[in-house]
């Protein structure tokens, strides 16, 4: 056992927000974190102390101490279920292990990002630490999901992109139709704001993406589910990209 104790940071909830019956972003102020844009955490929450749950925060590092997660439940998931269900603003964090290997390369000239679901969240912190450079990569963003139900960040994306010339986000969706069972929460903070069905390409992530490939010069980022980041990866191989091109991580 090290002799050195394990650092941790605190942070307190200010907002707890309910996007979809399994989704909600949570943001937080506290100690300045030191990981890096696309990295990722370890979390403790107080509903179970002791156990820790790794997230990507979807801000890069800010010295004022802010920060963000999205954070899905998963079958079977007490823990994520409960960040999700029973966060309240007040709430104690605490913080700890940063890790990153997930960021772009400084010389990129072009970078494709590829998220399904929360694995938007590194992609997000990157592309907001990518605004900061005088001159950012053209990037590519491929967000997908099953419906545009899944699309939770839909509105600021567009924002987003409108806002940043070198940004461009394509929306992805298996299918052109919710599901027939309503999402309340996603009824009371549906928005105006958000891509057309025609600005929306119908597949799956993984083959849309790659027919837009093979990206040979470009840098790509895979993050989503275990399931989606294999078939995507070895999609986007088969259609040619080098392997030495993609760099991949689950959500």
């Amino acid at each position: 056992m090290s002799e050195f104790p394990d650092p941790a940071w605190t942070a307190t909830v200010v907002g707890h927000h309910r996007l979809r019956n399994d989704l909600a972003v949570i943001r937080l102020i506290g100690d300045f974190v030191p990981f890096a844009a696309g990295g990722s955490v370890e979390v403790e929450v107080p509903q179970h102390p002791g156990v820790r749950r790794r997230y990507s925060p979807a801000l890069p590092p800010s010295l004022d101490g802010k920060l963000e997660f999205h954070v899905r439940t998963v079958p079977g998931g007490w823990c994520s279920d409960s960040i999700v269900s029973d966060t309240k603003p007040g709430d104690q964090w605490r913080i700890h292990a940063p890790y990153g290997v997930f960021r772009i390369d400084p010389e990129a000239a072009e970078v494709v990002m590829i998220a399904g679901g929360t694995g938007l969240a590194p992609m997000r912190a990157q592309i907001l630490d990518l605004a900061r450079r005088e001159t950012p990569p053209r990037t590519y963003l491929f967000y997908g999901g099953r419906s545009p139900r899944d699309l939770y960040a839909s509105d600021m994306l567009f924002l987003l992109a409108g806002e940043l010339p070198w940004l461009t986000v394509i929306p992805v969706v298996e299918s052109a139709d919710d599901p027939a069972i309503r999402d309340e929460w996603h009824e009371q903070t549906r928005s105006d704001i958000g891509f057309a069905p025609e600005e929306m390409l119908y597949g799956t992530l993984a083959d849309v993406a790659a027919t837009h490939g093979p990206f040979a010069q470009q840098q790509v980022l895979v993050c989503g589910s275990p399931a989606m980041v294999r078939t995507t990866v070895d999609r986007l191989l088969e259609s040619g990209t080098p392997p030495e091109n993609i760099r991949s991580e689950g959500a």
